[in-house]
């Protein structure tokens, strides 16, 4: 009956004409638990529809009772008639796959009504997940009850996994899934904080009747209708401007507003929560919806639990703005007040406001390459197993047969695949040697055929493997057979078809084996002969009792006579540090390098030259100072470098007259250095912590492409699991991490630290250390602005008004944000990247949008999307929403 009725349906809107004019590019709009492949357009939204089958492939579709569905109850939204439940594994996920792709900004409301589809008449309860990290917990009223969420977050990767999880409270389903795309410019998740925003309340302000959707809403947002009895409403029949706000809430919504019935009161918005610690950040949408006469006023404050937020509002006639909080309102209790101002005549106005709390990412996604691996290995194979959404995420809800190691700060790693009797066929897939961390491999009972592949050699951490139970045939690689020898790999394989192969091989092994003990026996002596004639010349120097460690490199290794002759004996001193000084030479292909030559004097000492050169000789990014080779002759040492036309930073930033940089420069700058950093913590196993980051050690070529330099002094982690190792401090002054100075307890953060202050220098052309104002630090010269919401008289004058100004402030939150006096609190390398390249777009785009030139920002002033609210001094409470 159900179908029929929707096959009805859908010939009537086969020609429904869009009277509503709802513009649908990029809507992603699943009726779930619909017959396959059927599509309609809903009658009173005038949304196209479609069924779920091509983002979702378990699951069964049911309908409701029809004691809640139509005609009983001929007001339910075509959608909620019907349902795809789960009844079937503890986590089944939806795919969705935006327009704008990664990156891109989209609001998602999942639907739910139980109706009674199962007939048992109980309420289930379930959790709901975007990707790895809680969005909601579902859980009904009674059976007619409609739950519906939203989120508006951005894409980590091409594609979002909505799923739905069981957890022991009754089989999870859903009714209707929406994707809307959203405008990158507005809702933004400041650096400091992971995560997304869940809506708590969305109120069109003086409306009592309607449905709360409307088609001018470009985001299709649902508005609910409030009033309070406190109020008096306000409304008018002109349309409102909404083109030069990207909030764009829509006419409708504010051509309503309220307004105190005493005039002198003020209007209060509070609502209450059981979480202490529960963040919000809350929108509110301002418009005159009359011409004001000549001798009236109308313009207010807005506080929040009785402390500032915005003042001197003065909202325009039919033109909307919108005004919210740039960190994060913590506590049970908020009261929202809006009150006249002092010398205004009029009460303050309300149309709109949005609530949003803040959910954090509590879990990280799995390593990206795992999850390629095992992507590839689903497809070689046709797994026929619920593999959905993350792998390993969210916890203890990983794949079937797929085991994770989880740590706080890394994401989870594969360890673990059992596939045996999975019905695999063809030979073992070559994606599985990507898994670099797999502990255990099982593909026993299935027809795998053809060799034992050499590229499980690849597989350093493989304990445990079980190919039992196959066709497989040929030779055991011999890496293989010699770790399971030695007992560092169980390895379980079928005898008849490989035995014969081991056992012909075993001869041809003997000999190489035989030898390789001669070999090691004759290099044992060599070593023992050259470690006696080292310790007699050790003894033999009196100007150094430090043992010195041969330098093994690809890298080309110079005579000291040949070190002399490319700087020409010296002559062109071009840098001095602790070490000694750095000359200019040349090559002899003619390319320029940069010799830095150790002092007998050197404060660093022979220790540190030789961890540079060592370290230099494993690391290689585009961002780190290239290493051409090194000297290391009769205790003179050297290490050759390309050479960096434009010197160091600090220098390059103080030369003012000379070196004027753009805003987008100085950005393009700030990210160079940046991902040289995050390479160092990220993408070396173990990590690397530079321990010396400053100004004067990121190096600029002739294009001002800029590379960290100096590792001198760096230090590299024992393990992947170590997060914080104890040493001495040291470092410069200025940019030292105090609480590494306090705690001796190192770790990659401390480099943050030193990058924010990197990023400060750049915002404010100043130094770290300000000597022209009583050498004050200059996280105190910017905290004495910020705490007054002010960042214009701060910002270097070099620029001369040339920037987005959002870019700017974005750049100064993701600054403070490294600068935290806490580490945990502090964003990683991978964080401040992505705020930085974000600065870069917002920069790239200026002149597109209003306020964005200097011309814009001297006419406004005081702009009332990008007022910053009051700061402390601790930078720690700027969190939020990037300023406006």
């Amino acid at each position: 009956m159900i179908f029929f009725l929707h096959f009805f349906i859908c010939c009537i809107t086969a020609c429904f004409v869009l009277v509503h004019g709802q513009v649908q590019t990029g809507y992603i709009s699943i009726d779930c638990g619909s017959p396959e492949n059927f599509n309609y357009v809903d009658l009173d939204t005038g949304i196209s529809y479609t069924s779920d089958g091509s983002f979702i492939t378990t699951g069964v579709n049911k309908n409701i009772s029809s004691l809640y569905a139509y005609p009983n109850n001929p007001i339910l939204p075509q959608p909620l008639s019907d349902l795809r439940t789960f009844p079937q594994g503890d986590k089944n996920c939806y795919t969705l796959r935006p327009n704008g792709g990664k990156k891109s900004l989209n609001l998602i409301r999942a639907t739910f009504m139980y109706g009674n589809y199962n007939g048992e008449n109980k309420l289930p309860k379930f959790d709901l997940y975007l990707g790895v990290n809680l969005w909601s917990t579902i859980k009904f009223v009674n059976n007619s009850d409609v739950f519906t969420t939203e989120i508006i977050s951005v894409a980590l990767e091409d594609s979002y996994s909505v799923c739905l999880v069981n957890i022991g409270q009754g089989t999870p389903f859903i009714s209707g899934l929406e994707l809307r795309p959203v405008d990158r410019s507005i809702y933004e998740i400041a650096p400091g904080i992971l995560g997304s925003l869940v809506l708590f309340q969305r109120l069109d302000i003086g409306y009592s009747n309607g449905s709360g959707r409307y088609a001018d809403d470009v985001y299709d947002r649902i508005w609910s209708p409030y009033f309070s009895p406190l109020w008096d409403s306000l409304s008018t029949s002109l349309g409102i401007d909404i083109s030069g706000n990207d909030y764009r809430a829509p006419s409708e919504v504010m051509r309503t507003a309220a307004t105190p019935k005493i005039g002198t009161d003020s209007l209060e918005y509070s609502w209450n929560v059981s979480d202490s610690e529960a963040k919000f950040y809350v929108y509110m949408y301002f418009a005159d919806v009359a011409v004001l006469r000549r001798n009236e006023t109308r313009e207010f404050n807005v506080s929040w639990n009785a402390n500032l937020l915005f003042g001197n509002v003065r909202p325009r006639a039919y033109y909307m703005s919108t005004f919210y909080n740039l960190r994060a309102l913590v506590g049970n209790e908020h009261k929202i007040s809006i009150r006249r101002s002092v010398g205004a005549n009029l009460p303050p106005i309300l149309n709109a406001i949005e609530i949003f709390r803040v959910q954090e990412f509590s879990e990280l996604a799995t390593f990206s390459t795992d999850v390629d691996a095992i992507q590839s290995i689903k497809t070689t194979y046709k797994v026929n197993k619920n593999w959905v959404g993350d792998p390993c995420g969210p916890m203890n809800y990983s794949w079937e047969g797929v085991n994770c190691n989880y740590t706080n700060s890394n994401p989870p790693r594969i360890i673990s695949i059992n596939l045996s009797t999975s019905d695999l066929t063809g030979q073992i897939a070559p994606s599985i040697a990507n898994l670099s961390s797999l502990e255990t491999l099982n593909l026993s009972n299935n027809s795998l055929t053809g060799q034992i592949p050499e590229f499980l050699e690849k597989l350093s951490s493989l304990k445990i493997m079980d190919l039992r139970g196959n066709q497989l045939s040929g030779y055991v690689p011999e890496s293989l057979l010699e770790r399971s020898r030695s007992g560092l790999l169980t390895l379980r394989i079928d005898s008849q078809n490989l035995c014969d192969s081991c056992q012909n091989k075993k001869k041809e092994v003997i000999v190489p084996i035989v030898a390789s003990i001669l070999s090691f026996l004759i290099l044992l002596l060599l070593l023992i002969i050259a470690w006696r004639n080292r310790r007699t010349r050790k003894t033999r120097k009196a100007n150094t009792n430090e043992e010195v460690r041969s330098l093994e490199s690809n890298n080309r290794q110079f005579t000291y006579a040949e070190v002399a002759n490319m700087t020409n004996n010296f002559q062109t001193p071009i840098g001095k540090g602790g070490f000694g000084t750095v000359y200019l030479g040349q090559l002899k292909n003619g390319n320029q390098v940069a010799v830095k030559l150790l002092s007998t004097s050197s404060s660093q000492g022979y220790n540190e030259f030789q961890n540079e050169a060592e370290l230099l000789m494993r690391v290689h990014h585009r961002n780190l100072a290239s290493f051409v080779g090194y000297s290391h002759d009769n205790n003179k040492m050297a290490l050759v470098y390309e050479f960096m036309a434009n010197g160091n930073l600090k220098n390059y930033i103080l030369d003012r007259s000379n070196h004027p940089l753009s805003w987008e420069m100085r950005l393009k700058i700030a990210i160079d250095a940046a991902q040289g950093l995050e390479y160092l913590h990220h993408g070396c196993r173990p990590a690397i912590i530079h321990r010396d980051v400053k100004s004067a050690n990121i190096l600029l070529s002739e294009k001002l492409d800029a590379k960290i330099a100096d590792f001198g002094l760096s230090k590299g982690l024992p393990d992947d699991q170590t997060t914080h190792i104890l040493t001495d401090v040291i470092g410069t002054t200025g940019y030292l991490d105090p609480e590494y100075r306090k705690s001796h307890n190192l770790n990659e953060k401390s480099d943050v630290y030193s990058f924010g202050i990197v990023l400060l220098e750049l915002i404010t052309g100043r130094p770290a250390i300000i000597k022209s104002m009583n050498h004050i630090h200059i996280t105190e010269y910017v905290g004495a602005y910020l705490e007054k919401g002010e960042i214009t008289s701060i910002i270097d004058a070099q620029m001369e008004g040339e920037f987005n100004l959002d870019s700017v402030w974005k750049a100064m939150e993701v600054a403070v944000a490294c600068t935290r006096s806490t580490s945990s609190k502090r964003m990683t390398m991978s964080e401040v990247l992505t705020g930085l390249k974000a600065c870069l777009e917002m920069e790239l785009t200026r002149g597109s949008r209003n306020g964005s030139t200097r011309e814009n920002q001297k006419m406004v002033g005081f702009r009332m999307d990008y007022s910053p609210e009051v700061y402390s001094m601790n930078f720690e409470v700027m969190t939020g929403p990037s300023g406006r």
